[in-house]
């Protein structure tokens, strides 16, 4: 079957810029596959020239996929034929991806993930869980959809487009005041028989999940995120592993602004114009990371003065809010 990897960047120049280095990552890691990379975007003159021969463009006007995370309950529909993995714009690919590919081949729609029968996940799933009749659902990480062009495909989003409407009738809970396309995919998916990947740590993972830091260097594959273990209060209980190396680094929610991701999208757009050189390597550290790393220290150092005087700051608005 055809492999292809699918974006979406609409309504706004940050996802643009932001899917241009996932399509960056994409072609460094695939100089001479046969996996196309697709965009799709409602502002496809923003595409420099050295991504835009490389890729395939599917224009669609602005709205036309609905309001924030709805974009992605059309997958269905945008997917060319045969294996489609959808990755979320504001993630970057370490690695070549045609044994990801081989591993979902066959099933219709999945994620990388495990389930889960309750708890709190944007909603109380045992009572959701109750309402559908089923023992539990799917929970992954939304950068990430596996979807094989058909009817079975088809028949799960036309589904999650029909429970995106009642979202909030189900008891579902909203994420930046939309509805959260993981929910009703993950419910969608188990009413229709259709399974996660394991997560095994391997396929994608992100900052959120592993609060202990991170190491990545997208040009030579090298990657590292840590989940520290207790008693660190950083650790995160729900997420099982430690240290992982993925395939893909999803730069979900504001980690797209800080240093590692800024540095690396810099030496990405260098190498794509054969231009990752010495002096490119040195104005990535002189001029993105170490004040990045200055700006941050001072910042630790003085924030308890800080709050002492004038509190807490409110939090800032997200700029991806369409």
């Amino acid at each position: 079957m055809n492999k292809n990897v699918l974006t979406i960047a609409t309504g706004k120049p940050l996802f643009v810029d932001m899917a241009v280095n996932l399509a960056r990552s994409f072609l460094h890691w695939h100089p001479a596959s046969d996996i196309k990379f697709h965009l799709v975007t409602d502002l496809p003159d923003l595409i420099p020239g050295d991504v835009k021969n490389k890729i395939n463009r599917i224009q669609v006007t602005p709205g036309e996929l609905g309001p924030a995370f709805s974009a992605k309950l059309h997958l269905d529909k945008l997917a060319p034929e045969g294996q489609t993995l959808f990755v979320d714009s504001d993630c970057l690919i370490f690695e070549e991806l045609t044994p990801l590919f081989s591993r979902f081949e066959g099933r219709a729609v999945s994620v990388a993930g495990s389930y889960i029968s309750h708890g709190e996940w944007f909603g109380d799933i045992e009572d959701i869980c109750r309402q559908f009749n089923v023992p539990h659902i799917p929970k992954f990480n939304g950068g990430l959809y596996y979807i094989e062009k058909g009817d079975k495909a088809t028949t799960v989003y036309t589904e999650a487009r029909k429970l995106e409407k009642a979202y909030d009738e189900i008891g579902f809970v909203r994420l930046r005041n939309s509805p959260n396309d993981e929910v009703i995919m993950a419910l969608a998916m188990q009413l229709h028989g259709q399974m996660p990947l394991t997560d095994d740590g391997t396929i994608m993972s992100d900052p959120q999940a592993c609060p202990g830091g991170y190491q990545i260097d997208v040009i030579s594959g090298s990657r590292e995120l840590v989940n520290p273990q207790l008693p660190n209060p950083l650790h995160q209980s729900w997420y099982p592993f430690e240290k992982v190396s993925p395939a893909i680094v999803h730069f979900l929610g504001y980690y797209t602004q800080h240093y590692p991701y800024k540095r690396e999208a810099y030496r990405l757009a260098k190498a794509s114009l054969n231009k990752l050189n010495l002096i490119s390597e040195m104005v990535a550290l002189i001029g993105i990371q170490y004040p990045a790393q200055l700006k941050n220290s001072i910042k630790d150092l003085f924030r308890p003065v800080y709050r002492a005087l004038f509190g807490t700051r409110g939090v800032k608005p997200s700029d991806r809010i369409v």
